[in-house]
């Protein structure tokens, strides 16, 4: 063996016995939901360290698209991989990721109350569940496709609940949705005649935010995406949602066009953007003891009140 082949030798096993890259940890829940009369499922990202540090951590949220479900950025969208990474390049603080099932386009629609189940009911279960921090600082929504639909109506309509947000080749179209979306079909947007309800679908996109949003101080720094040969013209779509913004927050609202259609694959490859934007805002971990400092302060004053 010469003494290259030696060294080389020595390398590998110095990399194969040194520590192993950091990993987070991907598991499934469920609660019972009472405004959706159903158990509401979801999968859950927890960062390297979580169970060994007495921490806080700032949460994503993280929206699947049409006729999806909670398993999809998992098993498909490479969520474990880029979150590891993002956090170990420190492109974003470690957090909790969760992504939530719909049966809905995230909205109060003709088949279930999904908007108001989300708000109302899985917000607070997650936040009171898993160690993270309640917090507007400490809060991110994104979605894809549908999911980018449900992301821009929750931060425009409620701005002081998050602190950034992605939206991936967002369906969210106006006037109305091409012919060939899912939207058409979809059980959301369909009366008892099973017919397309065009009077929803406007009183439920963000156009119907849009004005009470502009008026506020709150601002939600925003990242958009989509591919350039979207069969949906998601890019087009996704342009008009930034040209209405950029007047109101002229620094943050970006948006990058990737080569592809509405496909997983440029999900996929917009992810780390969509990442490290969202890191760009988000507060990280605190210790736990500071959280429970700051709570017997807050029911102090409110009791002095």
């Amino acid at each position: 063996m010469t003494f290259k082949h030696a060294i080389a030798a020595v390398l590998g096993l110095a990399l194969l016995w040194g520590e192993k890259p950091r990993a987070g940890e991907i598991t499934y829940h469920r609660f019972a939901s009472e405004i959706l009369g159903r158990d509401y499922h979801y999968a859950l990202y927890l960062p390297d360290g979580y169970h060994e540090t007495n921490q806080a951590y700032p949460i994503l949220y993280l929206l699947h698209g049409s006729f999806g479900s909670e398993r999809d950025w998992v098993e498909s969208g490479g969520i474990e991989q880029a979150a590891d990474r993002m956090i170990r390049e420190g492109h974003m603080p470690p957090a909790v990721i969760v992504m939530p099932g719909s049966e809905s386009w995230w909205i109060d629609g003709h088949n279930e109350a999904a908007r108001s189940a989300f708000l109302e009911e899985f917000m607070p279960n997650v936040e009171e569940t898993w160690r993270v921090v309640p917090q507007r600082e400490w809060r991110a929504i994104a979605g894809l496709s549908a999911g980018g639909y449900g992301t821009l109506n929750f931060v425009l309509e409620r701005p002081d609940l998050f602190a950034a947000a992605a939206a991936l080749s967002p369906a969210s179209y106006r006037p109305l949705p091409p012919r060939n979306s899912s939207a058409w079909r979809h059980p959301a947007f369909l009366d008892e005649a099973g017919n397309f309800d065009e009077a929803l679908w406007h009183r439920r996109n963000y156009t119907a935010h849009l004005d009470a949003y502009l008026e506020r101080e709150v601002i939600v720094p925003l990242y958009l995406s989509a591919g350039d040969r979207d069969v949906y013209h998601a890019e087009h779509h996704a342009r008009l949602v930034r040209q209405a913004l950029v007047p109101h927050q002229p620094d943050l609202v970006v948006m990058e066009v990737l080569r592809g259609g509405h496909t997983w694959r440029v999900w996929r490859a917009s992810l780390p953007s969509a990442l490290s934007w969202i890191g760009r805002f988000l507060q990280g971990p605190v210790p736990l003891e500071t959280l429970t400092e700051e709570a017997a302060a807050a029911e102090q004053a409110a009791l002095d009140e």
